[in-house]
């Protein structure tokens, strides 16, 4: 894809969606950033430039409003989808409301935001939409059904697009973040000289976003997998 395009990135924060963000401006995109909060985005909307736009990605009538407000520029060429929520513990134990909001905004987010992408960009004769997953999205784990549920339902998702959406020239990908990623701004996260890629570096994985973002449709991906190289799960 060349440059001029705009990218919609629901569910933005500062770690991967901030890298994307970053290297999509670099290439000319102009950059939407999407979150419930969005004072966390100030900083990297002033860095790049881009539009701040407060949505609930769980609420049906908030994601058309967040397109509704972008139609005046026409369809977005990339909408990635980045939302999450966990709720850990016994199956025995955590509390169905909870498991019930986060499916909302993991699962469902992904479906209403698709929808309106998908919308739009069948009118405009293509674009890609991305689902970031985690390792959840293929494997289940204890204390972790609920995340395992809007993982694998994200995916499913993804998967059905695809089949659906890519004859229409819409490149649907759902990438596995099979690792933890790394992050300043949480302790913990960070690599360090003894275990330098202990975490996924969020830069890294952008770059596999927009190597898949350049891919020809004749050889489309539909699903990548990511993992540090000494990961032992």
């Amino acid at each position: 894809m060349s440059d001029g395009k705009r990218a919609l990135i629901v569910g933005a924060g500062a770690g991967l969606s901030a890298s994307v963000a970053r290297k999509l401006a670099d290439r000319g995109w102009r950059v939407e950033l999407s979150a419930r909060n969005t004072d966390k985005l100030a900083g990297l909307a002033g860095e790049i430039d881009a539009g701040v736009h407060a949505c609930d990605a769980s609420d049906p009538a908030a994601v058309a409003r967040l397109f509704e407000t972008l139609d005046a520029d026409g369809a977005p060429d990339f909408v990635l989808f980045n939302p999450s929520n966990r709720v850990r513990g016994p199956v025995t134990e955590i509390a169905p409301a909870d498991v019930l909001k986060a499916l909302e905004i993991s699962a469902f987010g992904g479906f209403l935001v698709a929808q309106q992408a998908a919308r739009r960009m069948i009118d405009a004769g293509g674009g890609a939409i991305f689902f970031t997953g985690a390792s959840a999205s293929v494997k289940g784990y204890p204390n972790s059904s609920s995340f395992a549920m809007n993982k694998f339902a994200l995916r499913g998702l993804a998967q059905s697009l695809a089949r659906e959406l890519q004859p229409k020239n819409i490149h649907i990908t759902h990438f596995v973040i099979d690792g933890g990623i790394a992050a300043d701004h949480r302790d913990g996260r960070q690599n360090t000289a003894d275990a330098p890629d202990r975490f996924l570096e969020p830069d890294a994985i952008a770059e596999t976003y927009i190597a898949v973002l350049d891919q020809r449709r004749s050889a489309w991906t539909w699903e990548v997998a990511l993992r540090p190289w000494v990961e032992t799960f």
